[in-house]
């Protein structure tokens, strides 16, 4: 059975690809290379450039490769941005997702795992956030990821597809230095910014109703999301067509702001200078988002592996590969071997 993973040559895609050709899997990778880089996709895993709105191209790249599963990654995701061009994020989301479902429903492909997020949850008054916390998404990004959802329940419904979407919570870390995340959206790369730049790291909001006053989230290494894409991916080839799974990606353990930058501080041995200053909370911000990783143990005898240290260790790894003027106090740091990738 051949997979085809939808924005493969992306941060997260590149990791699922690895786990999955890791496992015996077969697959491809469709990207259409606005954030990827196929230089990282491995030599023998076909690769086509593409984007998920050409029906046509969707439709060709499915029935050359035989594919019969799709893991669905490719999005856009920055929450600001989607708030400036809404409508942009629509068409690439919602219509892109639309699209990929019409080809996959027309070319047999039997099951579909669509990445989705815990922004569907907005923002959730609970301790832990369940799958079946209400969904009230505050921005376009996620209101776009929870449409997806409907769409691919729906579909799979509708054409006979076992389906599943996975709702990540905050992605870290890199499975080697070369594959660690390039943008500077996320808390631990924006510290690893200031720190660089000789600047005290920011905390928006340090009045919240938490043990320390800064917000609490639940950070997950990007190895045990492609971990759990693969577990799901099996599931699904097992599952009656048609039938649907929901399940949160998390640690189930919060962390807050302030004890992530102090952690960052101590692995990066910038100590003191880690210290932050405070600015106004963000709008939209909730002062704790953690998961109940309950149901995908239960679901899938999956849960992660790798703690919120490991996270940072690799995460700095990859930063100073890309910055050279950063200290590299974790040289040593261990990382899984790379398979050959084709040259970028």
């Amino acid at each position: 059975m051949t997979w085809l993973i939808t924005g493969g040559a992306g941060y997260i895609g590149v990791h699922v690809v690895r786990a999955m050709t890791a496992a015996g899997e077969q697959v491809a990778v469709y990207d259409d290379l606005s954030t990827g880089d196929s230089g990282r996709v491995p030599d023998e895993v076909p690769f086509v450039h593409g984007s998920t709105l050409d029906a046509a191209g969707l439709r060709r790249t499915m029935k050359d490769l035989a594919v019969r599963g799709v893991v669905h990654l490719a999005a856009k995701k920055q929450v600001a941005e989607s708030v400036e061009r809404p409508l942009h994020y629509y068409r690439e989301n919602v219509e892109g997702l639309r699209t990929l479902l019409e080809a996959a429903a027309g070319s047999g492909v039997e099951a579909f795992l669509f990445s989705s997020s815990a922004a569907v949850y907005g923002m959730p008054d609970v301790p832990l956030v369940t799958e079946d916390t209400p969904c009230a998404p505050i921005n376009p990004y996620g209101e776009t990821k929870l449409t997806g959802e409907w769409m691919v329940r729906a579909a799979g419904r509708a054409h006979g597809m076992a389906t599943a979407s996975l709702r990540y919570f905050n992605v870290a870390g890199a499975a080697a230095p070369r594959l660690a995340d390039a943008g500077v959206f996320n808390l631990i790369p924006m510290v690893f910014e200031k720190l660089t730049e000789g600047a005290a790291p920011v905390v928006f909001g340090d009045d919240y109703d938490t043990a320390d006053g800064t917000c609490v989230r639940d950070f997950i290494h990007v190895d045990d999301i492609a971990s759990a894409h693969l577990a799901a991916a099996r599931e699904l080839t097992g599952r009656t067509p048609g039938t649907d799974l929901t399940l949160n990606i998390g640690r189930g353990e919060g962390v807050s702001v302030r004890e992530m930058i102090a952690l960052i501080g101590e692995v990066t041995r910038y100590g003191p200078a880690a210290e932050p200053v405070s600015a106004p909370r963000r709008p939209g911000d909730p002062a704790r988002v953690v998961a109940s990783a309950d149901r995908i143990r239960q679901e899938l005898g999956w849960s992660a592996a790798h703690d919120v240290r490991r996270m940072v260790e690799s995460a700095w790894a990859g930063w100073c590969l890309r910055h050279p003027g950063a200290r590299r106090d974790l040289a040593g740091v261990r990382s899984a071997p790379l398979a050959a990738t084709r040259p970028a």
